[in-house]
């Protein structure tokens, strides 16, 4: 096998693919990456038996063949090259790595026992525009749960019915939804559970204008994106699609509210940040809402620390009511709402707040208050 590429170019595809390296298996093969040279591009696989990735590039290829070289030491040394044409040469039992007057010779594994792609039988699929997959992802997928005990929280539901895309996200502390129409073209079905962090780490990639395709088989989600610069290169992701019934988090949504206030966006996050300073995590921010003055009076205190309290204009309706909620959680909605304006609905100070962005951007941000002391 003997191939040339740019520094960048390698870089940025054992960027992707790393993600697929196995950290914890005590199966050497799967800590590797997976190099195939043919015709005039390579391949490049990682796998650790959950998530799977395929990505091709562009390549000066002089000799064919394939290879598995260490990831995550390959990664760092082509990382720390110089940007310039990497030349890469090798053998059953090594590969030689040049770029100017650097060279390093790695030992290599075995091709062979390298797990082959996983080839899954579509049942359904979707494309979706990717600024829109990846503002949406965005807005939820922080939301997925850390505990790895109850599955089915650290995954996103994204559905699509009668030409509405929604992603749904929740930790059971909140609750978090997104939707957005589809053109007809895309009409169709889709119903999933898809891990969180897999779906950020495809929101992350590099914009571009050919859109995202997922696609679901019997227990796996394949996702397959391509570079708006190498249109006829794709990356090929594959991840086991989480089992199980998502909560029935329509249930938790009222038909209506008893207060609802309008507050800038930008005003409210910035009071929030200023009343968590004398907050820890057992601390919350309180809202008070008068519908008299028009006011929404934020405090939070500290015990043996101190007090702080903000007043912020709005327009509201409905009841006065008090209630509290975690500043963590707060922020990590209000974030995710682009448009100028929020809108809180509360029921009482014992029930869910509901923050909702403008109509137009059709986002919903559930959070379960705290108790008012």
């Amino acid at each position: 096998m003997k191939f040339s590429i740019n520094q960048s170019e390698l870089q940025n595809a054992l960027t992707i693919v790393m993600k697929g390296v196995s950290t914890r298996s005590t199966l050497p093969i799967l800590s590797g990456v997976y190099i195939q040279a043919h015709s005039d591009s390579l391949t490049l696989q990682t796998t650790d038996l959950e998530l799977s990735i395929q990505y091709s590039v562009d390549a000066l290829v002089e000799e064919e063949g394939e290879t598995v070289v260490p990831g995550k030491l390959f990664a760092e040394i082509i990382k720390n090259l110089s940007d310039a044409a990497v030349h890469v040469a090798g053998n059953e039992e090594a590969v030689v790595v040049t770029c100017d007057a650097a060279s390093f010779s790695l030992r290599t594994l075995d091709p062979q026992d390298f797990p082959g792609f996983p080839k899954v039988d579509v049942h359904q699929s979707i494309n979706i525009p990717f600024d829109q997959f990846s503002t949406m992802v965005k807005r939820v997928a922080r939301v997925v749960s850390k505990d790895e005990s109850r599955a089915i929280l650290t995954g996103v539901l994204i559905t699509l019915e009668d030409k509405l895309l929604k992603m749904v996200a929740t930790d059971s502390y909140r609750l978090a939804v997104t939707e957005a129409d589809v053109p007809d073209d895309m009409a169709g079905e889709f119903n999933a559970v898809i891990s969180g962090s897999f779906l950020q780490d495809i929101a992350a990639l590099p914009k571009t204008d050919n859109p995202v395709s997922l696609a679901l088989a019997d227990n796996q989600i394949v996702v397959t994106y391509c570079n708006t610069v190498f249109v006829n290169r794709h990356t090929v992701f594959t991840t086991r699609r989480i089992e199980g019934n998502f909560p029935n988090y329509k249930q938790l949504l009222p038909d209506a509210y008893v207060t609802r206030a309008s507050m800038n966006v930008g005003h409210l996050i910035a009071a929030v940040k200023r009343a968590s300073l004398l907050s820890n995590t057992a601390t919350p921010v309180k809202f008070d809402v008068n519908i008299g003055s028009q006011t929404t009076l934020l405090s939070s205190t500290a015990q043996d620390v101190g007090s702080t309290q903000e007043t912020l204009s709005c327009e509201a309706e409905g009841e006065d009511v008090e209630i509290a909620f975690n500043y963590a959680y707060l922020l990590d909605g209000l974030s995710a709402v682009t448009t100028e304006k929020v809108y809180l609905e509360a029921q009482s100070s014992m029930k869910p707040g509901i923050f909702k962005a403008e109509e137009s951007e059709n986002f919903l941000y559930l959070v379960m208050p705290v108790r008012i002391s």
